[in-house]
């Protein structure tokens, strides 16, 4: 009994342990985030980033967001994808409009790793708005209202970060409540 006791008890010790990396960040899409994986590798277990993920495999863009980085992704959910119109968004989805896919996408991706205290703190330092170049070509405008970090795009449309801080070995996801655009 004490043997059967024991093997319980080290089986729920172990189960405890195997999850530590996702300790500490937020669950995004019902999934765990795990700091010892890429972008790409969290991104696709999160039930809120569909459409994202395939948005991503459609332009082209999994590599590079698998690759050494360090980036951060403003990463918009399905629910933000919703506010684009059906058949523009089959549009985007077509191969002959890959290219303007992948700059949609990167205006949503900074070469750097921007934790959210260091946004707000250069929200700060700027008077209260920070401009953020992308490598998509596209400059955001960064804010803080209330203790929420908000993205303006080109277009003058606004994005709240809804979750912050995700980790990952390459960079970090902020998730956002909508798509951003370049200028066009």
């Amino acid at each position: 009994m004490t043997i059967f006791k024991s093997t319980i008890v080290a089986s729920a010790l172990a189960l405890a342990a195997a999850p530590a990396l996702a300790q500490d960040n937020p669950m995004v899409g019902g999934a765990p985030m795990y700091a010892d994986k890429n972008i790409v590798e969290n991104a696709v277990n999160s039930a809120d980033h569909e459409t994202l993920v395939a948005a991503v495999k459609q332009a082209g863009l999994v590599d590079t967001l698998m690759g050494e980085g360090p980036f951060t992704v403003f990463a918009p959910t399905d629910d933000a994808f919703d506010k684009i119109s059906d058949d523009s968004l089959s549009q985007l989805m077509m191969d002959e409009n890959k290219a303007q896919l992948a700059q949609i996408l990167t205006c949503h991706v900074v070469a750097t790793n921007a934790m959210s205290d260091a946004i707000a703190g250069m929200i700060a330092d700027d008077g209260g708005m920070h401009p953020v170049p992308t490598v998509g070509g596209c400059t955001l405008q960064a804010k803080m209202e209330g203790g929420t970090i908000t993205l303006t795009d080109e277009q003058g449309r606004t994005a709240n970060v809804t979750i912050a801080d995700v980790r990952q070995s390459n960079g970090v996801i902020h998730v956002i409540d909508r798509v951003l655009l370049p200028a066009m």
